[in-house]
Parts: C-alpha cells; structure tokens; sequence
C-alpha cells in the first residue's frame, strides 16, 4: 500500500501548477473539541470489526469473476476499473491480462472501446459489436456516456501499478500495441467527444455519472432524441486517465509535454465553465444545443455527488473545497432522509424527467439512488486529503449495511434497502480499497 502522504505528493505532482500552489496539505481536519485525536481515531479504524469482514467479503467475492455483479453476465471496462485494485490481491493477474485484450479486439478504427463483453448470444446479436478476433464473444457500448476510454486507460495503470506486468503494453493485437491502443483511445474522446469551444468532454444528458439519457427507453444510445452536453464527470474521467498514461509512457516521453498541456487545459476548462464559484458546486450539464427538461426546471439546484467525487480524484478541487463537499454531501443525505453519501444527486429529477422506468422515479437507481460504487470513492479520497475523521464517519453507514445483508449491491433505496445487482463487484471493490486506505492510516497513525 501507498502511504497517504505519499499519495498527497503524487497528486500533487500530477496537478496543474496553478492549482498545486493553491492546495493546502494539512494534515488536521477542520472541527470542534469533539474531534478525536490522530492516535484515538486510528485506534477507533484498527478495532472496528466490520471494517475487517467487509474488506474480507469483498476479497471472497471478487475471487470469483470478473462479470459486474449477479444480474450482470458482461464484463464492463467501468467496473473492472473500479475493482481491479483489491481483486488482484485475490485473482491471478492473467485474467484481467486477457480482458484487457478482449477490449483491444472490439476497439472502434476510430479508438473508441466498448462498454463491455460477454459469451457470445445469438439472441443479443442486433445491438451487439462482433469482431473476427474475438469470435465467441460480443460486445456492447452505451454511447450517451463517454467514460469507457478513460476507464481503460485508468484500470491498465492500476493493473501494471500491482503486477509489474509492462509486457503487456508491448503486445499486439491486430498489429497494433496496447500502448498505441491507448493513445488511440484518448484521441477518440478529443476528436469525437469534444467541444472545442469550451475545451471539454461531451456526452448525452444523463443523471450525473450515469449511462441513461432522459429521452427515450432504455436511453443508453446516442440518437436523433439526445441533447448533447459537457459534464465533470466526463472530463474529469478524461483528466484521471491522461494523468494515468503519463505515468504509463514517462515523463520524458516525447509526447509527454503535449498530454500534460492537454490535461492542464482541460482542468482550467472544467473549472471555467462547469464550476460555479457562488454555490460551491458543479454545474451538472452545460447544453450544447437545448435542455431536454422543462424551461422553467432549474437543474442547477441539483448536487452531483458521484461526479464531484471524481472531480476531486481529478484534482479540481482544493483541500478546502473537498472538506466542504463532503460536508454538503452529508447534509443532503439528511435533507435526502438517505443513508451515506453514496447518495447520486439532491434533490433527484422529479417524476417522469426520465423515460426509462428505472430511475423515472425520484431516488431510484441513478436518479437519486444510494450507491456505494461512487461513494466508496468519494471516502477514498476523503483519505487521500487526510479527511480521515470525516472518511470514516462517512464510511460507516456503507460497511453496515453491507454486514447488515451479507452481500455488496448495486444501490440502495432511501430507506436503506438493497436494490438491483447482488454481489456488485464494483462496490466491493471501492469499499474493500476505501477500508484498505483507511486502515494503513490508522496503522501509521497509532
């Protein structure tokens, strides 16, 4: 494991300089006489129980697959990436090896990679992707979302970080290197999905980080319907993974300097134009042509937890402004009547914003659900700017109800029920990380 201060100083090195010199790495966390010591709050982390048979059941079940969780068959690029860290303490690392060429095998000329794959069905074949390099299997991509290219880029480094395996990047398929395969990846979302007036990502109006778009059912297409919009989430995803190949090919590569001016203008460009100053909070869409909602809906009402989750893991936010969003993320689950701060948005899309009867619902799946997957991540950074006490009291209510049921889900209701996929990999894999991180603090810190 990678101490936390160790992990500051990498952060900080990744970061633009501008927003570097502007973050503050303190080491105490904001609060009154009711704040625990280091040493009393490390003691706390270090005898909690369920922290330890929640990282235990998170091994046991990522042992057993890569697939995303039970009502899952496929295996998606978005949760490998979420899952991979914790489950190659448990997997052989030939098996994400051989994933990751399977996504090479259904990579678009144009660079852009699927959502996922599965055993090949004859019944699917209409809205699949097939390749000749991959014959009994099939592909999907949910195109209102624009995630899946930096999810490959992100969980490749996670891999090579944990196994040593650079070969890897070496290896061909179809003639063409993984690591040219990256890059093409990254291109993609620069040509294709990307405004160049504002200099950041595009995708479909969705619920936050979410891959279902209001106009139609299931909406997970990009069509004739959708309303194109730029989001942080998108561009932030962007800005994780540039950060991640810049490790992957070096610092003094020779394509280095043009990826780190990239990366600098697209976190000045999220800033600029998604981040409103005012209300401390991202701006969830800025339309590109028309809001599918109602003109009098005021959107910007809504907080977007999991998007500004992976804005801070971007590095968009200082140290004070990540403490200040955990915060508000802890008042809207008590405004929310929810259960943790993996809560998606507040207030959610009123009834029949979505057509799509999943979330059309307020507070149901991404439409306001309660999903570890992302607030699992937002701890993880929470403890990476040594917000631990915040991290922890935060983390909390995720571990116990996962003791609670016996089993990781996919969300949970605002009443705290399970809902959708069982045994959801993704969240195993962030709270198992979320519990490793804080536990190496704590062991430092006793």
């Amino acid at each position: 494991m990678i101490k936390t201060g160790a992990l500051a100083g990498m952060m900080l090195a990744a970061l633009p300089r501008a927003m570097a010199q502007n973050l503050s790495l303190s080491t105490s966390v904001a609060g009154g006489p009711e704040e625990p010591t280091d040493a009393e709050l490390a003691g706390q982390i270090i005898a909690d129980k369920n922290l330890v048979q929640v990282h235990g059941m998170a091994q046991r079940l990522l042992k057993g697959g890569l697939n995303a969780g039970s009502g899952y068959d496929q295996v998606w690029i978005r949760d490998t990436n979420t899952f991979i860290e914790v489950a190659l303490e448990v997997v052989p690392p030939v098996r994400f090896h051989d994933a990751f060429l399977n996504f090479c095998r259904f990579q678009g000329d144009d660079g852009n990679i699927v959502d996922g794959y599965r055993r090949w069905d004859p019944k699917r074949i209409q809205t699949a992707r097939t390749s000749p390099l991959a014959p009994n299997l099939m592909a999907f991509k949910n195109s209102v979302e624009t995630d899946q290219e930096s999810s490959f880029v992100q969980a490749i480094l996670k891999y090579i970080t944990v196994t040593n395996d650079t070969a890897l990047l070496d290896e061909r398929v179809d003639g063409v290197s993984v690591r040219d395969r990256l890059e093409r990846a990254l291109n993609y979302v620069l040509t294709v999905r990307f405004d160049r007036k504002h200099g950041l990502v595009w995708g479909g109006t969705r619920a936050d980080w979410g891959d279902v778009q209001p106009e139609d059912s299931p909406g997970v297409v990009l069509d004739a319907k959708s309303h194109r919009a730029l989001t942080v989430y998108d561009s932030a995803m962007l800005v994780i993974a540039i950060n991640d190949y810049l490790q992957l090919i070096g610092q003094d590569s020779s394509s280095a300097r043009h990826w780190k001016e990239v990366r600098d203008r697209l976190a000045h460009n999220a800033r600029k134009y998604l981040w409103d100053r005012k209300n401390q909070k991202f701006i969830p869409h800025v339309y590109l042509g028309g809001s599918p909602f109602p003109k009098d809906f005021d959107e910007n009402a809504i907080y977007y937890h999991g998007g500004t989750a992976v804005a801070i893991e971007a590095g968009l936010l200082t140290r004070q402004e990540v403490s200040a969003a955990a915060e508000r993320m802890q008042a809207n689950v008590r405004a929310a009547g929810a259960s943790s701060i993996g809560l998606t948005m507040y207030p959610p899309y009123p009834d029949g914003y979505f057509k799509n009867p999943q979330l059309t619902k307020p507070y149901t799946y991404q439409n306001g659900g309660d999903w570890c997957w992302f607030g699992g991540r937002m701890i993880q950074q929470l403890v990476k700017y040594e917000c631990i006490s915040q991290a922890y009291r935060y983390l909390r209510p995720m571990v116990d109800r996962v003791v609670r049921t016996g089993d990781f889900h996919e969300w949970w209701s605002r009443d705290n029920q399970p809902r959708g996929s069982g045994n959801f990999r993704g969240s195993a894999g962030v709270l198992g990380k979320a519990i490793e991180m804080l536990r190496d603090w704590a062991r430092q810190h006793q």
